[in-house]
């Protein structure tokens, strides 16, 4: 059904249709609601490239999950522990302020051409990007394009360095540093000296920052960061796997393990076990994110708590309120997360 349709099924104009569809405040209350009456009884959806074309907003946003350590796989962000309740979240809250979400995933570089053509053709009004990698390039190339962007989990310090913080341009985060620490101090408190790391993909931000945590608190505490302690898990379930493997060949094992992430740490609790080492009997073990599987595994993953609603819900208003802004703004806001204790952690043995 066209505009023409809806304008003579309401009796008006087909301007009057493009005023009540672009909320022009101009349009009687009476002819108004004639016209979305008719709008809602037939199902009506208007052109959002003909609006793009016409200078309209499209009232469409953009997420962009950036994934290139994994092979392509259509539904994998709909698997993933992290990407999954991101995307949900972000969905269901641009659908109640009256927006649609376009959704892409890039697993290489040439992908990124997906996210510059969104906004080339004014596709979407505003992006959201979670996944970065020090991705500096692109998003210098976004903000000099005017594009509103939100980047989620990404180094604010760089973005300074870069100058880029006279864009249109929000970074939300989660306070990473902090929650890793409190889960280094719980292990240490509860007696623990010898306590090892499974690490996370270090060209992100939040990689970085649980290492940089995690090293310095122990430091602090007089601990020794032990190399053959340290598993380069890069956040992925298969790469824990192995590293886990690895560990327990090498016939010493630390009394607590940290793991940057929780995907990691459960696909460690099964090398594990394989092995006859049991948590928390013989090991020690902490996550992060505390995702829905954490609280139903056996036993149960004390984690830290990754504020994803917060993150999501704040990256979407800061996208809309960046596509209303006629001047250049930026914004930071950054999450506290919080160490959910559960059955995955005792003190060492004698």
């Amino acid at each position: 059904m066209r505009s023409e349709d809806i304008a003579k099924l309401a009796g008006v104009s087909r301007s009057t249709v493009s005023r009540v569809i672009n909320n022009y405040p101009n349009v009687p209350e009476a002819t108004r609601a004639k016209v979305l009456r008719v709008i809602e009884q037939y199902q009506y959806e208007p052109n959002s490239f003909a609006r793009a074309l016409a200078g309209k907003r499209t009232d469409t946003i953009g997420l962009f999950a950036i994934s290139m350590n994994e092979k392509e796989n259509a539904s994998r962000i709909y698997q993933n522990s992290y990407f999954a309740p991101i995307v949900d979240l972000v969905v269901d809250t641009a659908n109640a302020r009256g927006f649609y979400v376009l959704i892409h995933t890039v697993y290489s570089p040439e992908d990124f051409q997906k996210i510059k053509q969104a906004f080339l053709q004014k596709r979407i009004d505003g992006g959201i990007l979670v996944g970065t990698q020090k991705d500096i390039e692109l998003v210098r190339e976004l903000v000099g394009q005017n594009a509103p962007l939100v980047l989620i989990d990404y180094d604010i310090s760089e973005i300074m360095a870069e100058r880029l913080n006279k864009s249109h341009l929000a970074v939300i985060n989660s306070m990473d540093y902090e929650g890793t620490v409190e889960a280094i101090e719980y292990l240490i408190g509860l007696g623990h000296r010898e306590i090892g790391i499974i690490k996370g993909r270090m060209n992100t931000f939040s990689g970085r920052e649980r290492y940089t945590a995690f090293v310095n608190t122990l430091r602090k505490y007089g601990l020794p960061v032990r190399e053959e302690f340290v598993l380069e898990g890069d956040f992925l379930k298969e790469t824990a796997y192995r590293e886990a493997q690895r560990l327990t060949a090498g016939g010493k094992l630390p009394t607590a393990l940290f793991s940057s992430n929780d995907d990691m740490a459960i696909a460690a609790m099964e090398a594990f076990a394989e092995h006859g080492i049991s948590v928390p009997e013989h090991l020690s073990l902490i996550g992060f994110d505390d995702v829905q599987l954490a609280a139903v595994i056996s036993p149960k993953l004390t984690s830290v708590k990754l504020p994803i609603d917060d993150m999501a819900k704040a990256a979407v208003s800061k996208v809309i309120d960046l596509c209303s802004a006629e001047e250049p703004t930026f914004s930071t806001v950054s999450f506290p997360t919080r160490l959910v204790v559960r059955d995955s952690c005792r003190p060492p043995q004698a």
